[in-house]
């Protein structure tokens, strides 16, 4: 139980760093779109790298379906533990955007009108995610004690080098369909998106079983 409370709290005070900063970016930036990005892109990584570092001793700290799903398919994680997790990424990620609502005094409940679409956002989806698992398992095998760091890194890099501002969490791209603001997606993108990042955190398990095991 207590590694599935810390799925859900770090999932959701994720979801509250991705949407709540994209909020105040948007207030902030006076429609500079480049600096708008910039005030969304800083805290992501930073409380990534804070969440992982907080409630990685408790439960792994994936806060991510996808890492969940490569450590099932590692047989480092169990089927039902795995079905557990994302239960409490998805719950997470939507708790974490009504707190970030709430915060602003917003509806809480939205849908996105944001269309993120098309074949270049749903490759930047599969090489986000396929970049972020690659971290994960490449310092997990050689340093461990970086994958905090290198995780919130990563993410602060690939939301500017991805066409999509780099998802790569299926809990994330649910979560950020409920919010029609700066960081929000169009359900009508949810499931090509969902479907890149699985497909690139697949590629990225493959590729690192042959990289980094010894």
């Amino acid at each position: 139980m207590k590694r599935i409370v810390a799925e859900f709290l770090g999932t959701a005070f994720l979801l509250a760093g991705v949407v709540g900063s994209g909020i105040m970016a948007a207030k902030l930036a006076d429609a500079n779109g480049a600096l708008a990005l910039l005030c969304n892109t800083l805290p992501t990584g930073a409380i990534l790298a804070v969440l992982i570092l907080t409630f990685g001793p408790v439960s792994g700290a994936h806060f991510n379906p996808a890492v969940s799903f490569a450590m099932a398919l590692r047989r480092e994680l169990p089927p039902r533990v795995t079905a557990m997790y994302v239960a409490a990424q998805v719950i997470g990620g939507i708790g974490g955007v009504l707190a970030a609502h709430a915060m602003f005094e917003l509806p809480l409940w939205q849908l996105s009108m944001n269309a993120r679409t098309g074949p270049g956002q749903w490759f930047a989806e599969f090489v986000a995610t396929f970049g972020l698992l690659l971290t994960i398992l490449g310092c997990a095998a050689r340093t461990p004690a970086a994958i905090p760091y290198a995780v919130g890194l990563y993410i602060t890099a690939a939301y500017w080098f991805t066409a999509s501002t780099s998802f790569a969490n299926p809990a994330v791209t649910i979560a950020r369909a409920l919010s029609d603001t700066y960081a929000g997606i169009a359900p009508a993108g949810v499931l090509a998106f969902i479907a890149a990042q699985l497909i690139g955190a697949l590629a990225a398990v493959a590729l690192a079983r042959w990289l980094f095991e010894k």
